[in-house]
């Protein structure tokens, strides 16, 4: 384990101690996944549950519950859902069925909340949820009360959007571009919370500090070939348009939203994307080629997968419970900064 993760691990770690988050308990009610599970007797078996386990902040998040895991002794299960809900449900209950301590879940659709929350209720078996909320009492975690939504280890989406708006705000400034010749790309899967609190806070830092540019919402399926996809069509309705900034939920997004815009004639220097992860990102800075892509939010998945580990472990090793909600740090990187900050790249 290199010693700038140790570092940022360390860091993560700390600022979960700052965050004992209260829980429902003060009118009785134990929030979700507060619910009483026993200490765990000798050596703790968990399962990590992750949805589309193979792309890279995924696979970083893996590595860093698995390096976590064995420094603390922990039996680690992990297992890619891909996109796929059925088979979400399956795995908790197959967890249960093998007498997991504790699952930690990224759902690939927040609808399968209540049956994940009841299925490990039923089973005794502690939860907690990386990057994305669920909800024990409905299928929409944007309509849960707090007490309702499992605890969750990640980034704050409203911090991560807020630092990608102001960077695009500086970007359009530096540019020197005008707001009538712009148009604002902000992509993302719609129904995923976390994804509408990032654009969210994106539009409103960016519109605080660069006024009177339109923002065009573009749904997507939060992949690059599918925000690629539907983005082109953007383009061609707004054929007229000089300058793009592009945003979204993911690295997936604003590759998608820079390659269309690029494959539809646009130079380089006529697009402002600033991704949220930078593991692609950081491929188009790879070579000296002029790109799109001006800056990145570096999200490091080894830290939370870490920091989920030690908060389960936490919980079941000394009864301690679970923050409502725990973040990792976040750095805003560029091509002349992403190596320093310690973002690899493959």
């Amino acid at each position: 384990m290199s010693s700038a993760f140790q570092r940022r691990v360390a860091a993560a770690t700390g600022l979960l101690l700052t965050l004992g988050v209260s829980t429902a308990c003060s009118s009785g009610k134990e929030a979700a996944g507060q619910d009483p599970v026993g200490k765990a007797d000798g050596k703790i078996s968990l399962t990590y549950l992750q949805k589309q386990g193979d792309q890279e902040y995924f696979v970083g998040e893996a590595a860093g519950a698995k390096a976590k895991a064995d420094e603390l002794g922990i039996d680690l299960k992990i297992v890619n859902l891909g996109n796929d809900a059925n088979k979400t449900v399956g795995e908790v209950q197959s967890a249960v069925a093998q007498k997991t301590n504790g699952v930690i879940i990224v759902v690939p659709d927040p609808a399968v909340g209540p049956q994940v929350v009841h299925t490990a209720e039923d089973g005794k078996v502690a939860l907690l949820t990386s990057d994305d909320q669920i909800c024990s009492t409905g299928p929409d975690p944007a309509s849960c009360s707090k007490a309702d939504l499992v605890p969750r280890v990640g980034f704050s989406g409203a911090q991560m959007g807020e630092e990608v708006g102001k960077r695009a705000a500086a970007e359009f400034k530096k540019a020197g571009w005008k707001a009538s010749d712009t148009r604002v790309i902000s992509a993302w899967k719609q129904d995923v919370t976390v994804c509408g609190d990032r654009v969210n806070a994106s539009k409103k830092a960016f519109d605080a500090a660069v006024p009177g540019v339109k923002t065009i919402n573009v749904a997507t399926d939060n992949t690059p070939t599918g925000a690629q996809d539907k983005i082109a069509a953007t383009i061609t309705a707004n054929s007229k348009v000089k300058n793009w900034v592009v945003w979204g939920c993911n690295d997936e997004n604003v590759m998608g939203g820079v390659t269309a815009l690029q494959n539809a004639g646009t130079s380089p220097a006529n697009i402002l994307g600033v991704g949220l992860g930078a593991y692609l990102a950081c491929k188009e800075w790879q070579s000296d080629k002029p790109s799109g892509m001006k800056a990145a939010l570096f999200i490091n998945g080894k830290d939370v997968g870490a920091l989920a580990v030690q908060t389960m472990y936490d919980k079941l090793k000394h009864g301690k419970d679970f923050p409502q909600e725990a973040f990792a740090p976040t750095t805003m990187v560029d091509s002349h900064s992403w190596k320093s900050a310690g973002l690899t790249c493959s």
